[in-house]
């Protein structure tokens, strides 16, 4: 038995089987063949597997996301079959002579150089899918067709780091944990681990990945940060025992639903949700959360090989609006940048992306995509209670200049005789120190402020989230962070406004007594976190 240390995420124990994590290689290597009719017999058979993922993906994609986000892969499966692009991959390989993943990948780069120098914005980004069908191809061109993974079902999944879109892209419902050498906790993969109430332990070394294979056995202990790999007897029994006392602690939560979320003397605060994508409202309405106060919209640009269209999103925040039946659903718009990279977006490398062009940076420079999210998200107010947050804003022009858009797409839907509410509340969030300290100038301008406690963290104390080595210096419980809170909750009661926690620090119920003791009105937590928030707040009186 091998025993290995990291940092847990989400609390909670996991026992299955290992399957480590094959990313595709980045650099294709150049290699003289002798015999060209082999290697386009390879291209064809790596093709045709292609052919069958792309067709699997477009199944479950129009049973998760609907027709409209499916069809994307339709056009993968065209793209493949695209005469132009195989004639090309075809005349590299017999002029000369080299190995079709050479072949494949040069054509990828003139066809994708080709879409993305034409003046049409649909045909510029085709780009994006060639490069897409292109790793396709590569990656089944190195698949031996004898070997079968050594794990089948539900898995750990172990790898170096996971990126947020590789996160997303597994099959969830195959997943029983994240194991991680590198990461950090507040990476964005540590936080869709627990939006997916998913034990995972990230930071555990570079050496765990040399030592263990697929199909070994191990137990990811989320309580403590540890795992064990081909664990003894004994120590199979005695967590075998602390999961069935977990899930049994978990069932007595269960009772909760459907109960007020009021502390004994009489307080009541609303607990809301954050989730990811239109995946998880199932997991919102199980959990019995009063409500969505985080949609992180930028996973509809994660999952996608292209700006998603105004239908797209339209369908996607329909969706979930309905599914909410009323409730109040807040949607952040999209947080691409920093952590959360999309090619097609095509950003610069910066040193310091953290504080670099993100979020609402991008929107107010690009306002051809802001106005798209927005216009869609607005007519989607018919179908339910929304209200949109626009993130990582530090002064009161960025905040007048998206009221301006907001109006300029009112008009632009008005002469497009195209209906939208005219209820919808527009929120900032705090997740910078600027924000916190001019929110007496901000408050009287929006509806609501809801705090993002991760990066408020960061940019409060200096310590980039992302960087493993200084998270013991990002204490979340510092004084700097809870008077930055506590400012924004007295500056935003005192101007009408309502106040809410949407980072991890809501969900951390040592804390929920002295948020509620701030005038805190809504905490929104991962949707496995409701209950237990619920049952603090029930045992909580703020009379003595």
């Amino acid at each position: 038995m091998n025993k290995y240390t990291g940092k847990g995420v989400y609390s909670a124990i996991a026992i299955g089987k290992i399957s480590v994590y094959k990313r595709q290689e980045a650099t294709v290597k150049r290699v003289r063949i002798q015999d060209a009719d082999a290697e386009k017999k390879r291209v064809a058979k790596a093709k045709e597997l292609s052919n069958q993922e792309l067709s699997e993906i477009y199944e479950k994609a129009l049973k998760e996301v609907g027709e409209t986000n499916a069809q994307i892969f339709e056009i993968h499966m065209m793209m493949l079959e695209d005469e132009d692009y195989n004639e090309s991959i075809e005349n590299i390989i017999e002029t000369q002579m080299v190995n079709a993943e050479y072949a494949v990948a040069v054509t990828s780069d003139n066809f994708a150089e080709m879409f993305a120098s034409m003046d049409d914005a649909y045909m510029q980004a085709r780009s994006a899918d060639v490069k897409d069908i292109s790793n396709r191809i590569i990656k089944n061109l190195s698949v031996d067709s004898n070997e079968e993974s050594a794990v089948t079902g539900k898995m750990i999944v172990c790898a170096d780091d996971l990126a947020p879109s590789e996160t997303v892209s597994l099959d969830k419902d195959n997943v029983l944990a994240f194991v991680t050498a590198k990461g950090s906790s507040n990476s964005h993969t540590a936080i869709l681990a627990r939006n997916m109430n998913i034990p995972a332990i990230i930071g555990v070394g570079e050496e765990f990945l040399k030592q263990i294979k697929d199909g070994d056995l191990a137990i990811v202990d989320g309580f403590k940060g540890e795992v064990y790999v081909n664990p003894d007897d004994d120590t199979l029994a005695e967590m075998e025992k602390i999961q069935n006392e977990d899930n049994e602690k978990k069932q007595l939560l269960l009772e909760l639903k459907g109960k007020e979320n009021v502390t004994i003397d009489g307080t009541r605060i609303n607990v809301f949700a954050n989730i990811g994508g239109v995946a998880n409202i199932g997991a919102v309405l199980q959990n019995d959360a009063g409500g969505i106060g985080l949609f992180r919209s930028e996973f509809l640009y994660l999952e996608n090989s292209d700006y998603p269209t105004e239908e797209q999103q339209l369908a996607a925040y329909r969706k979930v609006l309905e599914s909410m039946a009323g409730k109040k659903v807040i949607i952040r718009t999209l947080d691409i940048g920093a952590d959360k990279q999309v090619d097609y977006f095509n950003l610069d490398k910066e040193e310091n992306p953290a504080l670099g062009y993100r979020a609402i940076r991008i929107c107010l420079t690009r306002p051809e995509i802001f106005k798209t999210q927005l216009r869609a998200l607005y007519r989607a107010s018919v179908y339910g209670n929304l209200g949109i947050m626009f993130p990582m804003i530090t002064s009161v022009s960025e905040v007048s200049r998206i009221l301006e858009i907001c109006d300029e797409v009112k008009k632009e839907l008005d002469a497009d005789g195209l209906k939208y509410s005219e209820h919808v509340e527009l929120g900032i969030m705090i997740e910078t120190p600027a924000a916190a300290v001019i929110s007496d100038l901000l408050a009287p301008m929006v509806d609501f402020f809801s705090v993002g406690t991760n990066d408020l963290t960061q940019y409060t104390l200096a310590c980039d989230r992302q960087n493993p080595n200084i998270e013991s210096f990002c204490d979340t419980h510092h004084e700097a962070i809870l008077r930055l809170i506590q400012m924004a909750a007295d500056n935003a009661h005192k101007h009408g406004a309502w106040i809410g926690i949407c980072g991890e620090l809501a969900a951390d119920t040592t804390l929920t007594e002295q948020f509620l003791r701030m005038g805190i009105d809504e905490l929104s937590v991962s949707p496995g976190f409701v209950l237990k928030v619920r049952n603090q707040v029930r045992n909580t009186d703020l009379s003595k």
